[in-house]
């Protein structure tokens, strides 16, 4: 009866660090929850265990089989609540989303100034870090708070927050649309690839055009550009057009060094970036500037400030391995190319559960490649 990485609870427990453990239990116990509590124990089994087995858990005799499911549910939400906690999860999103949380509970509690005072710290923040989503939510919650408390400026506050959030909400729209382009070529690139001719060409230009709304450079925001640049860049592969690849993967990582606060805030969309900019830079046959760009990359991966987590280590590997062996194609150097062959594996190995089938056989199919290079056909087909 095992269900091996099938059950969401086990993959999440397998998930955690050596510290993110430790901060649950100390958590749990702030909770002041006894050690023979069902939920702590369940955490225990399943922490070693080394696949899900139902039977194995049931046999501990902590719970009954129809029991089983809200132990854990409760155990995944507090698992989740921990996390939350945890200061290596914190990021200014999460703050600002804390912030709001804060202030609507003052606002419940009758404590409108203080409310105020907070939102309007957190507004401040949000519209710095191009947080618009939340700056909206902040300013409705604002205009609620203003329209019970009572004060002199209720008039000119009143103009401002609405100013305030026709402004935001016109340039949240405008991401909205953009987004939901990108999206949508996205998924067309799934479905049907490359365009192969004439009429398919038109087709997706047609559908580009119509789809792409109306805007001026000048007045866009950091999550607008964004937003544009991936929509054009998704036209662009799928037209198969690798020089407008390139001019917008650059653009795109362009924008991040433009906001390089951004960086930390995003860093999957930034590392999404360099990646279709090397790509396109191999598509192009640009290497010096791909190994310009594959170096710019490694250095900032590098650097203390970068933010690490398990998903960003994670895509950090695939893309990085991915183009040192782009490099070695390119260089026709299969031979200095051998030693990325176990580190690719081993990082395979540790990065399993976050990398999908179809990534892991395309490092299958770039090994394979290395060996065929050198004449090692019997090991080309090993990894084919």
């Amino acid at each position: 009866m095992t269900k091996g990485q099938k059950d969401n609870l086990f993959i999440l427990i397998k998930s955690l660090s050596k510290s993110e453990k430790r901060q649950f239990k100390l958590y749990v116990g702030r909770l002041g929850v006894n050690e023979d509590s069902k939920f702590l124990t369940l955490f225990n089994i399943l922490e070693k265990l080394s696949s899900y087995d139902e039977v194995a858990i049931l046999k501990k005799g902590i719970v009954k089989k129809q029991q089983l499911s809200n132990l854990k549910a409760h155990l995944y939400k507090q698992i989740l609540i921990s996390l939350r906690l945890n200061p290596s999860h914190q990021n200014v999103r999460i703050q600002i989303r804390e912030q709001l949380d804060f202030a609507t509970i003052l606002y419940h509690k009758g404590l409108y100034k203080q409310s105020l005072k907070i939102l309007d710290k957190a507004k401040t923040q949000a519209l710095v870090n191009e947080e618009k989503n939340i700056a909206y939510e902040i300013i409705e919650l604002e205009k609620v708070i203003e329209s019970q408390y009572i004060t002199r400026s209720l008039s000119t506050r009143a103009d401002e927050l609405t100013i305030q959030a026709k402004e935001i909400n016109r340039h949240n729209i405008l991401a909205s649309k953009l987004s939901n382009l990108s999206l949508q070529l996205y998924g067309l690139f799934l479905k049907t690839g490359y365009v192969k001719n004439d009429e398919e060409y038109n087709r997706v230009k047609d559908y580009f055009n119509a789809r792409l709304p109306e805007y001026d450079i000048a007045e866009l925001g950091f999550r607008e550009k964004l937003w544009l640049y991936k929509s054009y860049l998704w036209y662009s592969f799928l037209t198969q057009d690798f020089l407008a690849c390139y001019k917008y993967a650059k653009k795109w990582v362009d924008l991040f060094h433009e906001y390089p606060d951004m960086i930390k805030l995003n860093p999957v969309f930034y590392l999404r970036g360099n990646q279709y900019l090397l790509e396109a830079l191999f598509f192009v046959g640009h290497f010096d500037k791909f190994k310009a760009a594959l170096h710019k990359l490694e250095e900032i991966v590098s650097e203390s400030w970068f933010h690490h987590d398990d998903n960003v280590d994670g895509l950090i590997f695939l893309y990085v391995y991915s183009n040192k062996f782009n490099q070695h194609f390119m260089d026709g150097t299969f031979h200095e190319g051998l030693p990325l062959v176990n580190e690719a594996l081993d990082g395979i190995k540790k990065y399993r559960s976050r990398l999908d089938e179809h990534h892991i056989m395309v490092f299958y199919y770039k090994i394979a490649s290395l060996y065929f290079g050198i004449g090692e056909n019997k090991k080309a087909i090993e990894y084919l």
